[in-house]
């Protein structure tokens, strides 16, 4: 009797793959010059998360969409580009709001792609899908500069396409693009996407504007610039200190202007925008030229500041223009605006600027004399006044007396360590911490586009998140994020991240036992504090546990510990037990 071993039935080949809707969305991003996307999948985008596989776009999986979309803003901060952001239906769409607030008060690029439910159950509510809303997308339009929805397969491309000439649109920003769950997964019966062509819009200045800005400049004795996030968003740092030394005009940063201007410039008025005396200076200027700022909250010392001198307002952003104070507004990018003023000042005769020719100055006399390496006079009507230069050291001896006079060396301390830890060139993202509020006014980021906080919507839990979105951007450098206990504890799931992708990242952590800048603004205006208070985790162990190395330090040890976690290859953890204080800021009459 013969016997045979059964064999198992071979199993059938795969079908081959037909493209659907899911493809199309990777093959636009990738015709847009996309290469990395950010992102958490969900059951209705599972159509778009399976085309990854096929594409060539490199994903990076968070945990939290909330900390997806900071990693996605600071990438597109760092890059100055788009970066997507994949994210499913409901929960998981409405799980970005914050990220998306945060994005559009810094002008960051991030195009937002969600899932929605299949297309027979939009606006009714009558199927009862799982993550369903009545009205998805009406969640977003407060928040970002576009909403946009394909509903057919064939829409992919062309929504976008126009979702990413938004997002890049002058200025920068957000933008939400929906597609249904059916779509996604629809047979696409076109081609794949071989080319997309946008042309974001542009904001040239009017050059009638530009030429009433450029003679109130030149005309001006005491020229004054604050140059806030939307010189550095635009890229204008060199157009800035070119008109800054052609004018000789001290600049003020606002803090989400930080690096705009070279923190050691003799003109450098730095960020000290919470102080008298910075503020009184910039209300002393004849002719005030706000670039890139609304004059905001934190940026007018909470509305403090009355100027007394004219004010000449560049903003992108045609909702900021002359929103809190009149002036002669150009609605134009930063950039196409700064270089059409250095140009048109350039242009004027020596004798309508009040100061001398080149030729009568040279630039090897004395620096009181003129601006460096500009070879200007000072004008007959300021000869008897302190130079620009002058007025700035002047300005920032007080600024240090009056931050002395609050006996705050140990906060002074801890920034310093910080600074001298973190390479030059390396990025730092700052949560909404004690520490971070010192940052905003006295770190010098030495670099452009080299800090990035959220303190344009103020959200917790910015910090680590963004820097791992940094350095996907940029893996070459290390970056350093830094958080409050409370803040930490938004985005300790990222840890796991973090690992996963090895990515170059120290988090340092300042634990305080609890939200500290709460701590203090209740306790000075109610004399206690109220549910500020936190049990928190043993950091270190916590880190240890995701395969991040971490360290427990302390003030003094704090610079030689963070150095040699930045040079580390990979994640790792720096915490820091100790309780800060806030500097006083003070405002006129205070």
């Amino acid at each position: 009797m013969s016997t045979t071993t059964p064999t198992s039935p071979s199993a059938p080949p795969p079908a081959q793959h037909r493209r659907n809707g899911g493809d199309l969305v990777v093959e636009s991003l990738a015709a847009l010059g996309a290469d990395t996307v950010f992102g958490l999948p969900g059951q209705h985008a599972l159509g778009v998360f399976d085309a990854l596989r096929r594409s060539a776009l490199r994903y990076v999986g968070l945990r939290v969409e909330n900390n997806a979309g900071f990693a996605a803003d600071a990438y597109a901060r760092t890059t100055h580009g788009v970066a997507p952001l994949l994210v499913s239906t409901g929960p998981g769409a409405l799980m970005t709001l914050a990220a998306l607030q945060e994005a559009a008060a810094g002008s960051a690029a991030v195009l937002a792609i969600g899932s929605q439910v299949p297309l027979a159950g939009i606006g009714g509510g009558r199927h009862g899908y799982l993550h369903e809303l009545t009205d998805q997308s009406a969640s977003f339009r407060g928040v970002v500069k576009s909403v946009h929805t394909a509903r057919t397969a064939s829409q992919i491309p062309s929504a976008v396409a126009a979702a990413w000439e938004s997002a890049l649109g002058t200025p920068h920003g957000p933008v939400w693009l929906e597609i249904p769950q059916d779509v996604l997964l629809a047979e696409a019966d076109v081609p794949p996407v071989a080319q997309l062509v946008v042309s974001p819009k542009e904001l040239p200045p009017r050059p009638e504007l530009i030429a009433a800005a450029a003679d109130r400049l030149t005309g001006a004795r005491r020229p004054v610039i604050l140059a806030g996030g939307g010189v550095v968003r635009a890229g204008a740092e060199a157009e800035l200190l070119a008109l800054a030394e052609r004018l000789r005009a001290p600049v003020a940063t606002t803090f989400g202007g930080k690096g705009a201007f070279p923190w050691e410039h003799p003109l450098s008025l730095r960020s000290w925008l919470e102080d008298r005396h910075t503020t009184a200076f910039l209300e002393d200027a004849d002719t005030l030229l706000v670039v890139g700022s609304g004059l905001g909250e934190l940026s007018s010392n909470y509305h403090t500041f009355r100027p007394r001198g004219r004010v000449v307002q560049i903003e992108a952003d045609l909702g900021k223009l002359e929103s809190n104070h009149a002036a002669l507004g150009i609605h134009a990018d930063a950039r196409a605006a700064l270089a059409a003023l250095v140009e048109e000042v350039g242009e004027r005769d020596a004798g309508e600027t009040g100061r001398t020719g080149d030729d009568e100055a040279p630039a090897s006399e004395e620096a009181g004399a003129g601006a460096p390496g500009t070879g200007r006079a000072p004008s007959p009507e300021t000869a008897g006044a302190p130079s620009p230069e002058a007025a700035v050291s002047d300005l920032l001896a007080r600024v240090r007396d009056r931050i002395a006079g609050q006996h705050l060396d140990l906060e002074q301390q801890v920034l310093a360590s910080v600074r001298d830890a973190l390479p030059d060139g390396a990025v730092s993202c700052w949560d909404m911490t004690i520490l971070a509020y010192w940052a905003w006014s006295a770190f010098d980021p030495r670099g452009t586009n080299a800090l990035h906080s959220a303190q344009g919507a103020g959200g917790l839990g910015y910090g680590f998140p963004a820097a791992l979105g940094a350095a996907v951007a940029d893996p070459a450098r290390p970056v350093l994020a830094v958080s409050g206990d409370g803040g930490a504890m938004y985005s300790i799931a990222e840890l796991a991240t973090a690992r996963q992708y090895d990515l170059p990242v120290t988090w340092l952590i300042v634990d305080d036992g609890g939200y500290g800048i709460l701590r203090e603004y209740m306790t000075d205006a109610f004399g206690a504090p109220t549910a500020t208070e936190l049990t928190r985790p043993d950091f270190v162990a916590l880190a240890e546990s995701f395969g991040v190395p971490a360290v427990r330090t302390a003030p003094d040890r704090l610079r030689t510990d963070l150095a040699a976690a930045l040079a580390a290859p990979g994640p790792s953890v720096v915490v820091l037990p100790v309780h800060l204080r806030m500097f006083a800021p003070t405002h006129q009459g205070s």
